[in-house]
């Protein structure tokens, strides 16, 4: 059954929302900057209003995210942290990938993949994780 929940277009991020196996699944593409990042803070916020203990934020599309952006995924992880959940960022292009390493947000959140191969995508449009892998060193 499809359970996309919401859909939306700011500037060059879009942004759609689908219900996955272990909690929300919001799925980023195209560019994340500081004109989008408000949407993005409250579009994580409504997410976890609903008491998510885990968000997964498919980034496989995302062509580009700067700090505000990044900020944004890292306040919202903190927020589930503090009550036992997880982010998972799945499968950032090189470009987000290498922003998030130099961020330190690796360490921080925890970062599936580099591909798309990584997590799979099954046909209804959510994201199958499989085993949550965790950077080491990092605070849980």
């Amino acid at each position: 059954a499809r359970a996309a929940i919401m859909l939306g277009v700011v500037g060059m991020l879009r942004t759609s929302v689908a219900a996955g196996e272990s909690g929300p699944v919001v799925i980023l593409s195209g560019e994340a900057d500081i004109s989008s990042a408000g949407q993005l803070s409250d579009l994580l916020t409504t997410q976890l209003s609903g008491g998510a203990q885990q968000l997964m934020v498919d980034v496989s599309g995302l062509r580009f995210a700067d700090s505000s952006s990044v900020r944004a995924l890292v306040l919202a992880g903190k927020t589930l942290r503090e009550r036992g959940g997880t982010l998972v960022i799945a499968c950032p292009q090189r470009a987000v990938a290498r922003l998030l390493e130099l961020m330190g947000v690796d360490e921080l959140l925890v970062v599936q993949g580099g591909s798309a191969g990584q997590a799979q995508i099954k046909d209804y449009g959510t994201r199958e994780s499989g085993e949550g892998r965790r950077p080491p060193g990092g605070p849980y």
